[in-house]
């Protein structure tokens, strides 16, 4: 493999810190959700929650893209673990005397930053592979494979110790001990970060974000729906059906409900991160050619959108809690995340295989602005359909986009991977 050492090193030190970024980014959720449904928060409430990191993703991934090709990606890289750390710290000066509203809109704001943060912290990492893994033998889908599917590991280990702290040492001091942690991780990875990473352009425009690559757009469209199909149960409908499920009310009861659902959500993140990391394997990528690859996208989708139909199927059978229709549900989404990794994997390859160098931050930003748009629609649907037709409504609108997603999916070409897009 011709990679140079310092161009390893760097690859080595991103995904150190990315890892550190993500499991504070998947305590902070579980947190966050658990803690507000015990205060009584409706499930649109909760998704109100979340509905700020979204929308500042958004944001973020556009102006992300251009301040990296301007300023270097270890900078939006530093940027996004600094201000995850004020989002922390922030988070403790929440009241429990407030108002129902004035608490919502107060950790609005604060998980509008954490959004910004990790955005900031995602793109840097996920352009660096770009730039940094060897050409031949595969060696892009692997790397983009390995960096994703450890970061989704590690994010479930984040869900899985957030539900963990929550019960044992609560709120507060669980939040500060994450900002502890991370802060002492940036500051060893400012010391310790190699060379081999750009330092950016003075020329860089801001209206280079917008891709004229069809494909690039085409793929970004296929992400929106893919990953709001995953949230649009992920996000409130399963954890509070669950919880309805798994608690006898009494405060026992609610942590044991914690350590279960934040196991759930910890096994079914840290599967389909090692699935996703497994994915150039399963997919046998370095023997097929790009086109290949590229048709593969819709077959993986059709069939992901199988598993969401037939679980809502079950659960209409049931019409209502059972112990067949928890087992069935469990079986099924993991299920589901086996395949959702495969499609996630293809869509992060494919969006490096489309850009080129020095175009790489604004693509990738662009593309990850999708995925961020993909994430609002599933938070907003979450706990919408929810809340007016429970979990029927949930996985009937999560097929509904699966579906999108292999029929955008279908528009990529494969004769035109490498156009220029500036």
């Amino acid at each position: 493999m011709n990679q140079k050492p310092e161009g390893l090193a760097a690859y080595i030190a991103v995904t150190a810190a990315y890892w550190a970024f993500m499991l504070t980014d998947g305590a902070l959720r579980m947190l966050v959700l658990l803690h507000f449904h015990t205060l009584g928060f409706s499930p649109v409430q909760l998704a109100y929650l979340f509905v700020l990191y979204e929308i500042a993703g958004m944001g973020t991934n556009l102006a992300a893209g251009w301040i990296a090709a301007r300023f270097g990606l270890t900078s939006t890289l530093y940027a996004g673990l600094a201000l995850q750390v004020g989002a922390l710290l922030a988070l403790t000066q929440l009241d429990p005397a407030w108002a129902i509203g004035t608490s919502v809109a107060f950790v609005m704001i604060v998980q509008g930053a954490s959004g910004v943060a990790k955005d900031l912290a995602k793109m840097s990492s996920k352009s660096a592979v770009k730039l940094l893994a060897p050409s031949e033998d595969g060696g892009l889908f692997r790397w983009v494979a390995v960096l994703t599917g450890s970061k989704n590991a590690v994010k479930g280990l984040g869900f899985l110790l957030g539900a963990g702290l929550l019960a044992t040492l609560g709120f507060v001091w669980s939040v500060l001990i994450m900002a502890l942690v991370l802060a002492v991780i940036l500051a060893a990875v400012s010391l310790l970060m190699p060379a081999g990473l750009p330092k950016g352009r003075k020329g860089a425009k801001f209206s280079e974000v917008f891709s004229k690559s069809s494909n690039v757009n085409w793929l970004s469209a296929a992400r929106v729906f893919l990953f709001g199909a995953r949230d649009v149960w992920f996000v409130v409908g399963i954890p509070i059906y669950f919880y309805a499920v798994l608690s006898d009310g009494s405060e026992d009861g609610n942590r044991a409900a914690f350590f279960l659902i934040g196991s759930f959500m910890a096994i079914w993140v840290i599967m389909y991160g090692a699935v996703q990391a497994s994915a150039p394997k399963i997919l046998r990528a370095g023997k097929r050619p790009e086109a290949e690859l590229i048709g593969a996208a819709r077959r993986w989708a059709g069939m992901l959108a199988l598993v969401p139909a037939a679980l809502t199927g079950a659960v209409l059978v049931a019409s209502g809690p059972a112990p067949w229709l928890t087992v069935t549900l469990v079986l099924g989404l993991l299920c589901f995340g086996a395949l959702f990794a495969i499609n996630s994997a293809l869509h992060s390859y494919l969006i490096l295989a489309f850009t080129k160098a020095e175009r790489v931050t604004m693509d990738v930003g662009f593309y990850y602005m999708a995925n961020a748009a993909g994430r609002l629609l599933g938070t907003l649907l979450s706990g919408l359909t929810y809340q007016i037709g429970g979990l029927p409504l949930v996985l009937g609108a999560a097929t509904v986009m699966v579906a999108l997603a292999a029929l955008t999916s279908g528009r990529l070409s494969g004769e035109h991977t490498h156009e220029a897009t500036a």
